[in-house]
């Protein structure tokens, strides 16, 4: 009976380690979104870089790719409504929950079968690919409608500004997320 009580309490106390990590890091993302950002592609001012993709994949790759998910969601819908409530409301928010989930739960899932270096490195490739993909099929469907522009003016942007943003943000965050977690991962994950 006492083995199932300490068992019990050291699941609690993991699960509020890992809350409490899960909620630093969507604080960190926030944080950067609200202080580092800016446009890297001039005939597209409002596609702007920011790092705040980075706590949340180091999130993904110390939790799993679906805590990932879930700290994608709140920190896309908080972020949507305070610091980026000027970039799309909810069009920001959708676009935010794609782009990073999509590329979060695609290097999630790689690098949860093996935890190495160069699974990590395969991962965030395979996760900067899919979010450039998915990003251009939602800036084909929803930057219509966020800018006002005909479907056409949009697919013009295709190639000089929506697909080297995404390669290059997604690429970006990804590099430093490599870089960071390593030497970061016992930290969050209180070991």
């Amino acid at each position: 009976m006492e083995q199932v009580a300490r068992t019990s309490n050291v699941k609690k106390r993991n699960n509020v380690r890992k809350l409490t990590a899960l909620g630093m890091l969507g604080a960190i993302s926030i944080i950067l979104v609200a202080t580092v950002h800016f446009p890297i592609i001039p005939a597209a001012p409002f596609l702007e870089y920011d790092p705040a993709d980075v706590p949340i994949l180091i999130g993904a790759f110390a939790f799993g790719p679906v805590a990932g998910f879930l700290l994608t969601v709140v920190v896309s819908i908080i972020q949507g409504m305070t610091v980026s409530a000027a970039s799309g409301g909810p069009i920001g928010i959708i676009m935010h929950i794609v782009a990073t989930g999509s590329c979060v739960l695609i290097a999630g899932n790689v690098y949860r079968r093996n935890k190495t270096r160069k699974t990590a490195a395969v991962a965030l490739v395979i996760g900067a690919l899919t979010m450039t993909v998915a990003m251009v099929v939602m800036n084909l469907i929803l930057t219509p409608i966020f800018l006002g522009q005909s479907m056409e003016t949009v697919m013009q942007m295709l190639v000089p500004a929506i697909i080297p943003f995404n390669l290059i943000k997604a690429g970006l965050n990804c590099a430093i997320t490599f870089v960071l977690y390593k030497s970061i991962s016992h930290l969050i994950k209180g070991e």
